[in-house]
């Protein structure tokens, strides 16, 4: 049986979580969220992190934390300015 090729998988994988931030793969493209810029993760549990859906098109939700990002938001984070409070 033939392993799954990363750019064919449209599911999310969540690997490398560190006090800094974590790295989210999709498409076979690697994104870093920083705490600092993405502060809903800082403080939730690593299963809630861990626990992320995603489509083909680009759309990330994780459920526990009812946090929802898209492709776009990743890709250009200057065009989204954090507008959350804390």
């Amino acid at each position: 049986m033939p392993k799954k090729n990363r750019n064919i998988n449209s599911k999310a994988e969540i690997a490398n979580i560190s006090e800094h931030g974590f790295r989210l793969y999709y498409k076979d493209n690697e994104y870093f969220l920083p705490f600092v810029e993405y502060p809903w993760f800082k403080d939730c549990k690593i299963a809630d992190i861990l626990n992320v859906t995603s489509d083909d098109s680009g759309n990330f939700n994780w459920p526990a934390l009812d946090v929802d990002l898209n492709i776009e938001m990743l890709q250009n984070p200057e065009k989204y300015p954090l507008k959350s409070r804390q």
